[in-house]
């Protein structure tokens, strides 16, 4: 009996063990050590470059084909007409990106202004579990090379579901007077929790941090210098970098986009005057402008149904339409978190692209009108080349789909032969400024976004009603 027992325990025992090793398989498989997601990395590198050359090789074969396929296009009406708008379109380009590169080298970013000259800051953090994460912004704010008599630092808990009040909470054992916070009675969203923190700032200056955020010791003298250095600087956006792009391949990839969106489109768009979109990662605000605009922006709506993304986007269109400047700086550092997977990317892409079919209608309704006394000229190129996409972007997709269905392999050739010539200057600006090895991932972006992300942006116009976080576990609201 007692060897029976035994054998029974054994066999327990040998089967707990098999499903260790079966979980510690899987485990290492779908989601990585340390050690095999660098050799995913590798081999998704190695398996882009050979796709392109793939591609490169595919158009010169196919490259007489693409000779007919044009001169098929024109001999259409339809097919001319498409032809010759893609062909304005893209002389625009050419030009648009001339002038941007122009911009951009003439930027230069505002050099931190002394201690006594600096201005008094209030710091709004809102939070939705967020969990740790909120009380490492916390600290890393806490840590800010700046007078403390000057900081006043709010974090608001919008009625998370997880521990991050009690993360809050420990901040403030920590922080003492230095933090306050503050709960929502419910979860009303993010806009909500910063006008509850625009109502309760003392500053002089108001500097948003998403709770999934940290930052460098001197980001904060820098981000707000320029409010003393230039009287009209009403916004300032920060450059934002990826927090967690150490091992998935997704961070890595926004890493190098985020540099491209930043440090290149943001800093020309900041010698313009007119930066489009301050991030709610990381971004500073005049309080007598926000204030201006406050009861619209708190109220906004898009078609009858009240707007719940996009906070950013908004408070920064309606600070350009007061004639204010919105500028960059790049010694502004903030490292955010953004997803891993492709499913919390393509929500937030949506979001995105949302927001921004909302926010060029709506300058759209100022731009051309005579909303400051200076040249508008900027703005409104930026505006144009922004507003084109939009219009263009259900032409485009049909054409794609039109041209996979006549000639898939061509199709193939010449969409990976755009991508090495587009993607490459990318590569080369990410290089330059930071590391060679890590801008290649600029190709695997572009290939993804081209075959695996296109819809967003049909998709997004098409539901830019539509309401809902979406990426904070909150129902999509119709």
């Amino acid at each position: 009996m007692a060897q029976k027992s035994t054998r029974s325990s054994k066999s327990l025992h040998t089967k707990i063990t098999n499903l260790q090793k079966l979980k510690a398989f899987l485990s290492q498989t779908f989601i990585g050590s340390d050690k095999t997601q660098n050799v995913y990395n590798r081999i998704t590198l190695i398996s882009t470059l050979v796709f392109i050359a793939m591609g490169v090789y595919l158009f010169t074969v196919f490259h007489n084909d693409f000779e007919q396929f044009n001169a098929d296009r024109r001999s259409s009406i339809i097919g001319l007409t498409f032809m010759i708008t893609a062909g304005i379109l893209f002389i625009f380009k050419v030009f648009y990106v001339i002038f941007m590169a122009y911009n951009y080298f003439k930027y230069r970013a505002v050099e931190s202004v002394s201690d006594e000259e600096l201005p008094t800051v209030t710091i709004i953090v809102p939070a939705y579990n967020e969990g740790k994460q909120v009380w490492d912004t916390l600290m890393s704010l806490s840590k800010s090379d700046y007078p403390q008599d000057k900081i006043q630092l709010l974090a608001i808990d919008d009625g998370s579901l997880d521990d991050t009040w009690d993360w809050m909470v420990d901040a403030k054992k920590q922080l003492g007077n230095r933090l306050e916070i503050l709960q929502q009675p419910e979860n009303k969203g993010k806009r909500h929790a910063l006008y509850r923190g625009f109502n309760l700032g003392t500053g002089a200056i108001f500097v948003t941090v998403d709770s999934d955020s940290v930052v460098d010791q001197n980001t904060l003298r820098n981000l707000v210098s320029p409010f003393i250095t230039d009287e009209n600087c009403g916004a300032v956006a920060g450059n934002i970098r990826v927090l967690n792009n150490k091992k998935a391949m997704l961070p890595k990839m926004l890493d190098v986009s985020f540099v491209m969106s930043f440090e290149f489109v943001r800093s020309a768009e900041s010698k313009l005057n007119s930066v489009l979109c301050t991030p709610g990662a990381l971004a500073a605000y005049r309080n007598t402008a926000v204030f201006k605009c406050l009861p619209d922006w708190i109220n906004q709506t898009f078609m009858g149904q009240p707007s719940d993304i996009g906070e950013d986007r908004a408070m920064t269109n309606m600070i350009l339409k007061q004639g204010k400047h919105v500028l960059f700086q790049r010694n502004a550092v903030a490292y955010t978190n953004v997803p891993e997977e492709y499913p919390g990317l393509y929500k937030m892409f949506i979001r995105w692209g949302r927001s921004n079919v909302r926010e060029n209608i709506n300058m759209a309704k100022y731009v051309f009108t005579n909303f400051k006394n200076e040249s508008k000229f900027g703005t409104r190129l930026l505006f144009i080349s922004q507003f084109s996409r939009i219009i263009m972007t259900y032409p485009f997709v049909l054409f794609m789909l039109f041209f996979v269905l006549m000639h898939p392999l061509l199709f193939l050739g010449s969409t990976l032969l755009s991508i090495l010539v587009t993607s490459t200057f990318s590569v080369l600006f990410y290089a330059h400024r930071y590391e060679i090895k890590e801008s290649f991932w600029a190709y695997t972006y572009s290939i993804l976004y081209t075959f695996g992300l296109f819809w967003i942006a049909p998709y997004a116009i098409a539901t830019a009603s539509r309401r809902g976080w979406l990426t904070r576990g909150l129902a999509e609201k119709k």
